[in-house]
């Protein structure tokens, strides 16, 4: 009677036969369990999409699915199946040693069973387990104690990543974008996020590294940031409005206080009028925020021209700061000047365009004492409009550098 052979190559031999050869015979079969038990190979699958087909050699050792640790190498062009066939069942342990941006899958020759694929860009080790549970369709399963890799799904407890680190994004469990990262070079500072006890104020999320570490919050377009449904109020540039009924003319070339009615009991127009022919002046002083960042400022005038002409007018404002028991004859910094234009008709309200930055003279600081001047420089030849240019008040604009001025 022939001798049988085990699905890896083993010759099961019958009693009385294969006399005087026993030895020879036996032999070999040791040589491949000792290959089924963790003998090493390497198998070429080099090629474009197909397969590479694991055989077994009855009787002979050398078969690569008589291995027990299999290295896949070659240069691959395409998506590359190894396929082994039905009836083996044990477990290899296969490294991805190929070349190539493509797919490796490891499975039954045929039969819809499972298999184990290693993405394109998986070169790590698997342990798998050909189950050889169902005739026609038997399963390939990946016992989940390989490398772990970027892309293959893996449940992973207690593992410290050290190489890779995570990388420029987070996933949320549909695959889309949840948090995005990016890289400074050489960088030094961070934030840090603490969890919380119970009865403590909350997590917290601190900028660590150097000494003085801000953290930048940048809403997109005209997004604002928010704590619930409520704004939160960030530094920038912030705005006072100092109505003509809160200034004063210049003791020298002051500018006159008026009350103009319009028609009986309409809005009456709190003004100071400036003269088309001299230059003059109105002062206010302000006790400037503590949030203010002690830089430049901007303005607006709000105006109303004193009769239908439409020539232009120019607007002047200067400013200094004056320290706690100093004293206030200083003298104004630069001015900066805004052109607008009479609207046409006497008691339109005009609103000139945002001036140029101002330098505060005086080098300001807290609680310093800030006085502006404005002025119509009807001498400048380029003021033609020809009636008094009435002031309804100034806009300031400033920026922050602090929430609030605590």
């Amino acid at each position: 009677m022939g001798s049988n052979y085990t699905p890896l190559g083993v010759q099961l031999m019958t009693t009385g036969e294969k006399a005087g050869t026993w030895g020879t015979l036996t032999n070999t079969n040791w040589d491949i369990m000792e290959q089924i038990s963790g003998g090493y190979i390497e198998q070429d699958i080099a090629g474009g999409a197909g397969a590479t087909t694991l055989s077994v050699s009855d009787g002979s050792t050398g078969a690569t699915l008589a291995h027990r640790i299999i290295k896949l190498t070659g240069s691959i062009t395409g998506n590359r199946t190894v396929t082994i066939p039905l009836d083996v069942q044990t477990f290899y342990i296969i490294t991805n040693g190929s070349s190539g941006g493509y797919t490796v899958e490891f499975k039954y020759v045929s039969g819809s069973g499972g298999s184990v694929t290693w993405g394109t860009t998986d070169k790590g080790t698997k342990i798998v387990y050909a189950a050889a549970d169902d005739g026609t369709n038997p399963n390939i399963i990946d016992v989940g104690m390989g490398t772990v890799t970027l892309d293959g799904t893996q449940t992973l407890t207690n593992k410290t990543l050290t190489s890779p680190k995570i990388g420029t994004n987070i996933l949320d469990t549909n695959g889309n974008e949840l948090i995005n990262f990016t890289a400074t070079g050489s960088a030094v500072n961070e934030l840090t996020i603490a969890n919380a006890a119970t009865g403590v104020a909350g997590p917290v999320i601190s900028a660590t590294g150097e000494t003085n570490v801000g953290i930048n919050i940048n809403p997109a377009g005209t997004g604002v940031l928010k704590s619930g449904s409520a704004a939160i109020k960030i530094a920038g540039t912030e705005t006072i409005f100092v109505p003509s009924s809160a200034m004063y003319g210049s003791t020298t070339n002051g500018a006159d206080p008026q009350q103009v009615e319009t028609t009986a009991l309409r809005p009456d127009l709190k003004v100071l009028d400036f003269d088309a022919g001299t230059a003059e002046y109105a002062q206010f002083a302000i006790a400037m925020p503590k949030s203010w960042n002690l830089g430049t400022v901007t303005f607006q005038a709000f105006w109303a021209p004193g009769n239908t002409n439409t020539g232009n007018c120019i607007w002047g404002l200067q400013g200094v700061s004056v320290a706690n028991d100093a004293t206030a004859d200083v003298v104004f910094g630069t001015a900066q000047e805004v052109t607008d234009a009479g609207g046409g008709a006497v008691e339109d309200v005009l609103v000139t365009s945002t001036s140029s930055a101002i330098t505060i003279a005086g080098t300001p600081a807290d609680d310093y004492y800030t006085f502006f001047q404005v002025y119509r420089d009807a001498a400048d030849g380029s003021d033609t409009f020809t009636g008094d240019a009435r002031l309804l008040g100034i806009k300031l604009f400033y920026t922050t550098d602090a929430a609030n001025d605590a």
